[in-house]
């Protein structure tokens, strides 16, 4: 087992790694819509954090050789199920070819009072 880090996604904000990686597995752990180089939350816009969510996965799956394709199952985790389309359409811009397994469940509050948080598993 190799623990994750990179300084092009943010920090993890608690006693765990931002991905760990083990037998061809990189489980990447919910990433929120942080900017890595102000280690702040982006604008309260659903798009706009969406958008740095997934760049934010994009950064710790190059980190490791790896891109978007590489991921087989993401779990997103919104605040407003009613958003949903607008963050659906921000998705599909990174996830129109490939199309991993997904859920996507609402919940009453994410840390930093963010609207959205993504974690997923990709295999190389």
């Amino acid at each position: 087992m190799r623990l994750v880090n990179t300084k092009k996604a943010p920090s993890a904000i608690g006693p765990y790694s931002q991905a760990v990686n083990i037998n061809n597995f990189l489980f990447i752990s919910g990433q929120l819509p942080i900017n890595p180089a102000t280690n702040e939350l982006v604008e309260n816009n659903v798009v706009i954090q969406t958008r740095q969510v997934l760049e934010n996965i994009v950064a710790i799956l190059q980190s490791q050789n790896l891109n978007i394709h590489h991921i087989v199952k993401n779990t997103i985790f919104i605040k407003n199920m009613n958003q949903f389309p607008n963050i659906n359409d921000e998705y599909e811009k990174y996830f129109s070819t490939h199309q991993p397994a997904r859920s996507t469940v609402e919940v009453n509050r994410l840390p930093k009072n963010a609207l959205i948080e993504i974690a997923c598993i990709a295999s190389n």
